[in-house]
């Protein structure tokens, strides 16, 4: 269903588009700097993490697993 692949592009992808540096998200977040690096399928990351990613780029977690094209559907813009 999900990858971790998939969700570090959505990651990636979404902080570019808004200009935000991954190293200095991370650390914002409280969150090792090889976070993304180190994320597999198995070891995934932890729903803390993922929703502190999400508020740090105004977007929803869903929208970082890819579950809506929607990056306002937190905000129940539709």
């Amino acid at each position: 269903m999900y990858t971790s692949d998939e969700i570090v592009l959505n990651i990636r992808r979404i902080a570019r588009q808004k200009e935000i540096k991954l190293g200095q998200m991370l650390s914002d977040c409280g969150l090792n700097k090889n976070t993304l690096a180190h994320m597999t399928d198995k070891k995934g990351i932890s729903c803390f993490s993922l929703a502190k990613i999400a508020d740090y780029l105004d977007c929803s977690v869903d929208y970082l697993l890819g579950r809506t094209d929607n990056a306002n559907s937190h905000k129940g813009e539709l």
